[in-house]
């Protein structure tokens, strides 16, 4: 079986183990609080003039700004890898995350070969897409990766592993050479991190070679920044075609830096990633959506039902005959067709029912919640079905996602 995941040369800062400093490093990723600026407006604050992955990376919030930032930004990660960031060989690293809710998601960060990685629909690599991606949103974030020095992950994995026999054994390791332990800005809570000794890495490779069977396997399904994967691989295509296949083999671009996660840890779980769109004329968008509802053919499909919030009003649309398995499939198709046809309009993707709720507040917007998958369904799905509707699920709220926090370098 081909191998997909291996050890990787991670930079860390040389303040690693300085937990006042780190947490000043490390930031959430950037497709968080896309339409929450005053989040962006407190982590800047908190890092003050402090070396941080806040300046080697760009929030989507600011992404009309990229023509401007970008240059500063790879400048930046040049002076990083000069003078604040240590190269640590051929190295793993098991993380413990605590999230707020006081659980510990457990994960491996290491280095995907991202020949194994195909995130078209139908594909049958080992590495695949669970959700459809935009093919428009690759070349703004190849660009992105064009000039940059490193790489930040914010990619996060899942394995199948019913009986857990690749990262958590790591847990009952005694003296594992540690890599970091603080606290996250900004609510994100508590990470830790040790080096994977030898020894470990090679038991962990054979473990996923055991998680490869049948005869098209799906060993990783990428859970989250599945666009930043997929910019990767473009960046990827982009220079293998310019090197002879002996620089192919261990160029850095081949490769990606991320975090992969068994789908079975307790602390990991799934979350709607709920709508709201902006610029509309909320009473109206509702009556196309209950009338788009009312017209559905008829099918033998079990009823859905989706929650509406206005900054005047909140009621529930039933779909008897919805479209998709999944709820959220049943509105995007919706929303697709109406946005399209009215341009003015935008949509956002948010984490969370507070903040949706109160995003849906302000003058013409609307906001959407609905009911959203069971983990268990994922790697069937993605298996019988191929990708999800994009932005289906989000593994936990915003601020247990992934921070920036480990980096690689992908030029010579």
């Amino acid at each position: 079986m081909k191998k997909c995941f291996y050890p990787a040369d991670i930079l860390l800062p040389s303040f690693a183990l300085d937990a006042e400093k780190m947490c000043k490093w490390s930031c959430i990723a950037c497709d968080q609080y896309t339409s929450e600026p005053e989040y962006w407006d407190g982590a800047e604050k908190i890092v003050g003039d402090e070396a941080s992955t806040l300046r080697i990376m760009l929030p989507e919030l600011l992404l009309d700004e990229s023509e401007k930032r970008i240059p500063e930004i790879n400048s930046t990660m040049k002076e990083y890898t000069k003078s604040v960031l240590i190269e640590h060989l051929s190295s793993m690293i098991y993380l413990e995350r605590t999230l707020k809710s006081g659980k510990v998601r457990r994960g491996l960060i290491g280095a995907v070969d991202l020949e194994c990685y195909d995130y078209n629909k139908g594909a049958t690599s080992l590495i695949r897409a669970t959700e459809g991606t935009v093919l428009e949103r690759i070349p703004p974030r190849v660009k992105i990766r064009e000039g940059a020095s490193i790489e930040l992950p914010h990619i996060m994995i899942l394995i199948d592993d019913v009986n857990r026999t690749v990262i958590e054994p790591l847990a009952e390791k005694d003296g594992l050479a540690a890599a970091y332990d603080f606290e996250l800005m900004q609510s994100g809570g508590h990470v830790k991190g040790c080096f994977v000794p030898e020894s470990e890495q090679a038991r962990i490779s054979e473990a996923l070679d055991s998680l490869c069977v049948g005869e098209s396997p799906l060993l990783f399904a990428v859970g989250d920044g599945n666009h930043s994967l997929a910019s990767a691989k473009a960046f990827w295509e982009q220079i293998k075609s310019t090197l002879s296949e002996s620089e192919r083999e261990n160029h850095p671009a081949r490769y990606a830096l991320a975090e992969i996660v068994n789908i079975h840890d307790e602390a990991l779980e799934f979350e709607p990633i709920y709508r709201v769109v902006f610029g509309a004329e909320p009473e109206k968008l509702i009556d196309e959506l209950k009338a788009y509802a009312a017209d559905l053919p008829e099918n033998d499909s079990s009823a859905q039902i989706i929650e509406y919030i206005t900054a005047d009003n909140k009621g529930e649309i039933v779909f008897d005959n919805p479209t998709a398995f999944l709820p959220v499939g049943t509105l995007q198709t919706f929303l697709d067709k109406y946005i399209a046809e009215n341009p003015s309009v935008k949509i956002d993707y948010i984490h969370g029912v507070d903040s949706t709720e109160k995003l849906a507040k302000q003058d013409g917007a609307v906001g959407f919640i609905f009911r959203g998958m069971e983990k268990s369904d994922l790697f069937p799905t993605v298996i019988s079905d191929g990708a999800l509707p994009r932005k289906t699920f989000s593994m936990g709220e915003a601020d247990d996602k992934r921070f920036y926090l480990e980096a690689r370098k992908i030029v010579k």
